[in-house]
Order: structure tokens, then sequence, then C-alpha cells
């Protein structure tokens, strides 16, 4: 992702949903725009580092469940209670090519909480078992689409290739 620029919409919805912030709003409203444009341009500035890990770490991948919208990048979580249709960070790094899991359709939500995580340095450790055990993403997906889950930007298709 170093040295490729991006694209001015992806960089326009960023600064359109920092200036939509009720905070950013409100500091307009009192006459604080300096302020308001600092906070703005930091929001921004950091969603784009998110997706640039987004786009570069092996393990980067969004979920999308009933509780909300969670973009994973390794040891950041950064996440919203609203669906992924309502969480534009979120559906900009799908629509860049992050690997989307989409556990709503999921009904057995014991088995669902059974599941190991995703490493999140890629390393796995075949010693460790039982809660908190870890393992890759593409071993996860496998494994939450035979509980249902719907994938999209599927890693394991790339590696195929």
């Amino acid at each position: 992702m170093k040295g490729i620029p991006m694209q001015t919409g992806v960089l326009r919805m960023l600064r359109a949903t920092a200036a939509s912030w009720w905070r950013h709003r409100a500091l307009r409203r009192t006459g604080e725009t300096e302020l308001a444009r600092q906070l703005e341009r930091t929001a921004v500035l950091r969603d784009l580092g998110y997706l640039r890990q987004a786009a570069s770490l092996p393990n980067a991948h969004v979920t999308c469940g009933d509780s909300g919208t969670f973009l994973h990048l390794g040891w950041t979580t950064v996440s919203s209670f609203a669906p992924i249709e309502r969480f534009p960070l979120a559906a900009l790094a799908v629509a860049r090519g992050t690997p989307f899991i989409d556990i709503r359709p999921i009904s057995d939500v014991i088995a669902f909480a059974n599941l190991p995580r995703v490493t999140r340095d890629g390393l796995l450790n075949p010693e460790h078992s039982g809660a908190g055990k870890c393992v890759s993403l593409t071993t996860y997906i496998d494994m939450v689409e035979k509980l249902g889950a719907k994938i999209a930007n599927d890693p394991r298709s790339r590696q195929s290739i």
C-alpha cells in the first residue's frame, strides 16, 4: 500500500464522515471552526492509517453481527454498534479488498462463541489449545462459513492462484 496514493473518493468519504460527527458540527455552530477543522483532519489521518493497515496486514478483516461492526487490525480493533452499511470506515476497507465476514446469518451463537479467535500477529502456537486458541484467518473463515456466515473478499481464493 505504500507509495499508492489514496483515491479522491476515499478522502472525500472520510472528510464527509468526520465533518458529520455531532461534536464537530457543534463546534462549527458555536464558531469554533478552526478546532472543528483540526479535529476532522486528525480523524481523517487516523482513518487513512486504519485503511492502510487493513490493506497491508495479512489477518486484517471486517466482521459484522447483530452487536455491530468490527474492523480487526492485528492488535487494534475499530468498532461501531452500527451495521456495516452505517460504518463508512469498515465499508471503505471492504470496498478496497479487506475480507468481510458477515456473521448475522449465524443462528448457533454457542458454537460461534466457542470458536477460536484469529491470530493477531500472524503467529500460530500449535501447543496452545482451548480458550484463547488462535487460528489463521483462512482457518477461521472455514469455521464460520460452516456455521452460516457469508464471506466477501475471500482470501482463500487469492491463495490458490
